[in-house]
C-alpha cells in the first residue's frame, strides 16, 4: 500500500513522514521545503507471521510493508498550476490512499501561508483543488464516453455515473461520499479520481494541547468534518512523535 502525506506547507507534514519513517527528510519553517516528494518503507509487524516463522523454521520471511510519501505542500490554485500545483496532483494520483495533516497549534515562530490557524479553512482549501481537478478530470471522461455512445449504447452507464459524480463534485463533495453498484466501481477504478481515494486527518496538536486534547475546539471541528466523510481523524503531536522515533 502507499500513502501520502499531505497538508498545506508549514503543517508537520515531514515532520509526520520522519516521525513514521525515521527517514530524516528535511523540516523547515518556509513555504515549499519539500519538492520532490520524500519517500519510506515501514515494514508492518505481525505476530502471526513470526509464530509461522517459528513452526516451519523459515530461512526468510517477509512482512508486509506500507510506502510512506511526503508530498509537497499544496496552495490555493493548485488545480490551475499554482505553486507545486501540478506536481503535487501527480503524485497523489500516484497513492493509494491519503493522510492530510492539519495544522491545529499556535506556534509565532511558523508561519501560516494564510496567516493564522483555522484546520476547516485549511481541509477545504486542498479538497477543493483535488475537487477542482477531479471536475477537469470528468469533463474530459464525459466528452469522450458521449462521442463513444453514437458506436455503443454500453457507454450510457459511464455516462450517467460520471453525470452522477460531477453533480456531487459541483456541490463540493468528493467522490468517496458517493456509494456505486460494481459496474460503477470498476469505471471509478480505472478513471482514478483524486477524491475517491479514501482519506485519514491527521490534527497536529503542540505538547501543551495533548493534555486536554479530546476537548481541544480545533480537534473536535476536525474530527465532526471528519465524520461528515464517514472517515476519521486522529490527534497526535508530530514533534513529539518524531523525537520519540530519534530515541529508537
Amino acid at each position: 500500500m502507499k500513502i501520502g502525506i499531505v497538508g498545506l506547507p508549514n503543517v508537520g507534514k515531514s515532520t509526520m513522514f520522519n516521525s513514521i519513517t525515521n527517514a530524516g527528510a528535511e523540516c523547515a519553517n518556509y513555504p515549499f521545503c519539500t519538492i520532490e516528494p520524500n519517500v519510506g518503507v515501514v515494514p508492518v509487524p505481525d505476530e502471526r507471521l513470526d509464530v509461522l516463522t517459528k513452526m516451519y523454521n523459515a530461512q526468510k520471511t517477509t512482512h508486509a510493508i506500507v510506502e510512506f510519501v511526503d508530498i509537497a505542500g499544496l496552495v490555493k490554485g493548485a488545480s490551475k498550476g499554482e505553486g507545486l500545483g501540478n506536481k503535487f496532483l501527480s503524485h497523489i494520483r500516484e497513492v493509494d490512499a491519503i493522510a492530510e495533516v492539519v495544522r491545529c497549534f499556535e506556534n509565532p515562530n511558523i508561519v501560516h501561508v494564510d496567516g493564522s490557524i483555522d484546520p476547516i479553512r485549511d481541509i477545504e482549501t486542498i479538497n477543493l483543488e483535488l475537487i477542482f481537478a477531479d471536475i477537469e478530470t470528468v469533463d474530459k471522461r464525459l466528452d469522450k464516453a458521449k462521442k463513444m455512445l453514437k458506436a455503443d449504447k454500453k457507454y450510457q452507464v459511464e455516462i450517467d455515473c460520471l453525470e452522477r459524480i460531477k453533480k456531487n463534485l459541483e456541490e463540493e463533495k468528493p467522490v468517496r461520499t458517493l456509494e456505486f453498484n460494481e459496474d460503477e466501481q470498476e469505471i471509478i477504478k480505472e478513471i482514478m479520481f483524486l477524491t475517491a481515494k479514501p482519506i485519514l486527518y491527521i490534527c497536529n496538536v503542540s505538547e501543551e494541547q495533548l493534555s486536554n486534547v479530546e476537548n481541544d475546539e480545533n480537534v473536535l471541528k476536525v474530527k465532526e468534518y471528519a465524520k461528515s466523510e464517514n472517515t476519521i481523524a486522529i490527534p497526535l503531536c508530530a514533534k513529539i512523535e518524531e523525537e520519540l522515533t530519534g530515541l529508537r
